[in-house]
């Protein structure tokens, strides 16, 4: 049975989540199993998401489920360990609160260190953006931080069904906005 994603409001949403120590613990392969499944389902049910962080679903570890090739499809213990000096504008969404666009400032580019679930170390360095983007935004769920919390300018939340039926005006608001 897939787990429920929590809605915004949901306590366990601004709870940092707990480091991973071993990748091996059979609860842990459940849980990334649980994330997995809970991402697919959201992909066959809404036609987008390309990743979800465990707290997304209550799950109180450092862990990312990820439909991004080139990426283990968990991640473990993930790590900012570069950030670009350039910075972008975009409209964040999240499995959270589908219907809702935030617009935030993010880094254009991020190096990114984690584990699989074998205990590979893996090192991604210099993410184009939309990856850098992605991996901002999940990591904020391991710290207990949504879009909300890094909402910029005036008028920064804006609900989906406005957005798209006047995407052009929303784009030029921004310095990324990638075509749905």
């Amino acid at each position: 049975m897939t787990r429920e994603i929590l809605r915004v409001g949901a306590p366990s949403l601004s709870r940092v989540a707990a480091e991973v120590t071993d990748v091996t613990d059979p609860v842990v392969r459940r849980d990334a199993a649980d994330l997995r499944e809970a991402l697919a389902a959201f992909r066959a049910a809404h036609g987008f998401g390309r990743a979800i962080a465990a707290p997304q679903i209550d799950i109180d570890r450092r862990m990312i489920a990820l439909a991004v090739p080139g990426w283990p499809g968990v991640i473990v213990n993930p790590e900012i360990v570069w950030t670009s000096d350039e910075r972008v504008t975009l409209w964040d969404d999240c499995m959270c609160f589908p219907d809702t666009l935030v617009r935030v400032s993010r880094y254009a580019s991020i190096s990114v260190r984690c584990v699989d679930l074998s205990g590979e170390m893996h090192m991604k360095a210099k993410l184009p953006l939309a990856e850098s983007e992605l991996l901002q935004h999940e990591i904020d769920h391991l710290d207990g931080k949504l879009s909300f919390d890094r909402a910029v300018g005036e008028n920064a939340i804006v609900q989906r069904d406005v957005f798209d039926a006047d995407r052009a005006t929303f784009a030029r608001q921004v310095d990324y906005c990638p075509q749905p």
